[in-house]
């Protein structure tokens, strides 16, 4: 006899779980703690099968008949209901694993692997904070190319094109990985290509003529703030790197009997190994700084922690104290004077200045990076500049 609401809620728990019939298969299994949990019992290549649709009264009478009645359609059309449920059930969780902030988890993952510097994670983490709050619940194949607009306008609307930009190229960088993944077919931020505002691009400010540089020199060799602070510069000159680079410089680094410092490629903005030839007065400069701060791990160590170094701004500022404002020079700006000088000196190879500034060229051969290459031309160019930088500092 079929089954009823009246007749079910009558239903009272027993010493063992029996089952109670509706009909066409369909049954309440009664626990013996008096739970009513609706199966269905059917036959398919001559063999029995069963699923369970959940306990009663969440899936009631009638939405366990519907359930019942499309399991009977789909064993007329020849299909096992069971395997149907199972794969369904599969494909919802592949949703649910595969949305955009879980595929972005996985590919912040792999970058931290690779070995990528803290403050690159921690700066990709905030290009990818939009894209988690705006579609980061979304499934990472029915996220389309207006979507992500429609986020990447609202830096646009505050004049962040750069920010904005940079965004789209890390939300790319997600799709590509789940493209590789097997995740999705397609990066829709290649749509975006012509969409967005594009930044004007601004160099940093540079010194690029004699008299400006030598006055420069000279302000920094009368620095009369921290002389640290004025070192710092002076390394910053001589080596052409990038301010990252120097600020975080640590003594273990720096090779005085074979005259070179090799940052580990960690640190590096191209993560390539790297060394540094070292002229004699720079030698000399490093002898007067282990004085300072010799007693710890980095040459130039912040005020408010010694396991912290300077901050860029450190060296801003003393510029700024200096007369010379962020439109005149930057400590980035620093490479641009190098590369300038040599470049315009005629002495020496252009490949051999792109290596003393660690730069990264599109060239295949300029892209390698080692100690070797060009490094006695490299040593020569470093005492160049040396002597040029003093003698300008001398003028």
């Amino acid at each position: 006899m079929a089954l009823t609401d009246a007749k079910i809620r009558a239903l009272k728990a027993k010493s063992k779980a029996y089952k109670v019939s509706d009909f066409g298969g369909l049954y309440l299994f009664v626990t013996s703690k008096g739970s009513k949990l609706w199966r269905l019992k059917y036959r398919h290549n001559g063999k029995e099968g069963k699923l369970s649709y959940g306990p009663y009264p969440e899936i009631s009478l009638k939405d366990a008949r519907d359930l019942r009645d499309e399991a009977k359609a789909l064993l007329k059309k020849g299909h096992n209901p069971a395997q149907i449920k199972q794969q369904t059930k599969d494909e919802e969780l592949s949703v649910s694993e595969h949305i955009f902030n879980k595929v972005a988890d996985q590919f912040v993952d792999k970058l931290t692997k690779e070995g990528r510097s803290p403050a690159t994670l921690k700066k990709l983490h905030w290009l990818l904070e939009d894209a988690r709050q705006d579609f980061g619940h979304m499934p990472i194949t029915e996220i389309t190319a207006p979507i992500i607009l429609k986020s990447l306008r609202k830096r646009e609307s505050f004049g962040h094109y750069e920010t904005a930009n940079r965004m789209k190229s890390r939300i790319g960088g997600v799709f590509r990985y789940a493209v590789a993944s097997g995740i999705t077919d397609t990066d829709p931020t290649y749509a975006l290509k012509d969409a967005l505002i594009r930044p004007t691009v601004t160099h940093r400010a540079a010194i690029t003529d004699e008299k400006t540089l030598a006055e420069l020199l000279q302000h920094i060799k009368n620095y009369t703030g921290q002389r640290e602070t004025a070192i710092a510069l002076q390394l910053l000159m001589q080596f052409a790197c990038r301010p990252g680079e120097i600020r975080n410089a640590k003594w273990e680094e720096f090779d005085i009997v074979n005259r070179e410092w090799t940052p580990p490629k960690e640190r590096m903005k191209m993560r390539r190994h790297h060394s540094v030839p070292l002229p004699d007065n720079i030698i000399a400069l490093l002898g007067e700084l282990r004085a300072l701060t010799g007693w710890g791990t980095l040459l130039f160590p912040s005020q408010m922690s010694s396991k912290k170094p300077i901050s860029e701004n450190t060296l801003n500022q003393a510029l700024k104290r200096m007369g010379f404002g962020p439109h005149e020079v930057t400590p980035h700006g620093f490479r641009s004077t190098f590369s300038t000088f040599a470049n315009e000196s005629g002495l020496w190879n252009p490949d051999a200045i792109e290596v003393y500034c660690a730069r990264k060229d599109t060239n295949s051969v300029r892209g390698i990076y080692n100690r070797s290459l060009y490094w006695d031309e490299r040593v020569k160019l470093a005492d160049w500049w040396a002597n040029l930088l003093m003698e300008l500092q001398s003028v």
